[in-house]
């Protein structure tokens, strides 16, 4: 196997990614997302690892995911190639996209939400709910926007 994908969090561009999850997390909610002494590189592997769900997509008009810890990729059912392909709009079932179109809009507007929840789908088809979801924009190290990212650490399966 690709060490990119098996170790996706020793990429550059990852641990940039990593960093500006933490950042804008802690900017938005006053909290920390994880521990963050260490290396950058060791940060990224930290949260990689951690043993909740964080991910993340782009700014593009239909967001593709650039970040998905080992936990998304395990629920999603997909490797590290797969996830950040698919657009993340596929994330939900088409009866959900709405309402999640609407939660990111919320988002945009507000800076990060807390204590979501809704149902979302695996890539083979699993339904999982997910609940006390927190979802915040990403912003860079000049504060532009770049995107959003989301953490969780409860899901129940539905099938």
């Amino acid at each position: 196997m690709n060490t990119e994908i098996q170790f996706p969090w020793q990429q550059d561009a990852v641990i940039r990614q990593s960093q500006r999850l933490i950042n804008s997390f802690h900017h938005w909610t006053g909290r920390s997302l994880i521990d963050t002494s260490g290396s950058p590189i060791e940060i990224a592997q930290a949260l990689f690892e951690a043993p909740f769900t964080v991910l993340s997509h782009n700014t593009e008009s239909d967001p593709i995911y650039n970040y998905g810890n080992r936990k998304a990729l395990e629920l999603w059912e997909m490797d590290w190639n797969q996830f950040t392909r698919m657009p993340s709009r596929y994330s939900a079932e088409p009866m959900e996209r709405e309402e999640r179109l609407h939660l990111l809009n919320q988002v945009t507007t507000q800076g990060y939400i807390s204590n979501y929840q809704g149902v979302r789908i695996s890539s083979t088809g699993k339904r999982f709910q997910i609940s006390d979801v927190i979802v915040w924009n990403l912003i860079d190290e000049e504060n532009n926007y770049c995107g959003q990212g989301a953490t969780f650490s409860q899901w129940i399966p539905l099938n």
